[in-house]
């Protein structure tokens, strides 16, 4: 089963960070990388630029910026392919987002997709 591990932002917690603590989820995600990767269950990653460098097509044209006004965001995301939820839930688990107050690892199942890695 395929699962979206979806990293939720806020801008003014990760602005709040020390350099020690960010040092810490830097590391945090490399172990979560190493650990997912070696259980052969991480398919992809990536990391997403700041919202302010988005541009939305929508019914009414095209504007700069995200779609709603950004206090929470989608940083990046995790794509495994693991045997149970509850497995998804025990690797998000070990993402050090989840440990600090105003960040969140969302888990969502993939329904459906397309290309190499799917």
């Amino acid at each position: 089963m395929k699962y979206l591990l979806i990293l939720q932002v806020k801008a003014a917690v990760l602005e709040q960070l020390t350099t020690e603590q960010r040092a810490a989820v830097n590391a945090g995600h490399r172990e979560f990388q190493r650990v997912a990767s070696d259980a052969g269950e991480l398919i992809s990653t990536q990391s997403l630029a700041d919202p302010s460098t988005s541009t939305v097509l929508h019914s009414r044209g095209v504007s700069s910026g995200p779609f709603h006004a950004v206090g929470e965001y989608m940083g990046g995301y995790y794509l495994v392919d693991v045997d149970s939820r509850e497995r998804a839930l025990e690797l998000a688990n070990l993402l050090p987002d989840v440990q600090i107050d105003g960040l969140a690892v969302e888990v969502r199942p993939v329904m459906c997709g397309s290309g190499a890695d799917l």
